[in-house]
């Protein structure tokens, strides 16, 4: 089974932004992977991602999803727009985060999207 790319605990993304009045950000990488390298690409993520968190202070939550064998997503969840610029640039709304030699993995460049949540209540 994949570990967690954090062991870190993080509050539920529903506790975190109302209580301080801001919009949380939910960043969505999408990356077309080479079928064949599917598994160490995933290795190869997670153990980027793991390190987050203490990196990038207004990072909520974040983890991999896998649609093997040829799709992976990174969801993280940004506290505000300011902590969004301050970990992908200030080209955060189109231009995705790209580690160095990631592009060997890819059949397609990432696709980066952005949601706010609407509240439930």
């Amino acid at each position: 089974m994949t570990p967690s790319p954090s062991a870190v605990p993080q509050p539920h993304v529903d506790a975190v932004g109302s209580d301080q009045g801001t919009a949380l950000i939910t960043r969505v990488s999408e990356a077309r992977v080479r079928p064949e390298r599917f598994e160490a690409f995933r290795d190869f993520i997670v153990s980027a991602v793991r390190a987050f968190p203490e990196r990038h202070p207004g990072l909520v939550a974040h983890e991999v999803l896998l649609a093997p064998p040829g799709t992976l997503l990174y969801v993280s969840r940004w506290r505000s727009e300011a902590d969004l610029v301050a970990y992908a640039g200030e080209h955060w709304r189109d231009q995705p985060v790209v580690l160095p030699e990631e592009d060997e993995y890819l059949v397609a460049p990432l696709q980066v999207r952005h949601f706010t949540h609407a509240p439930l209540n």
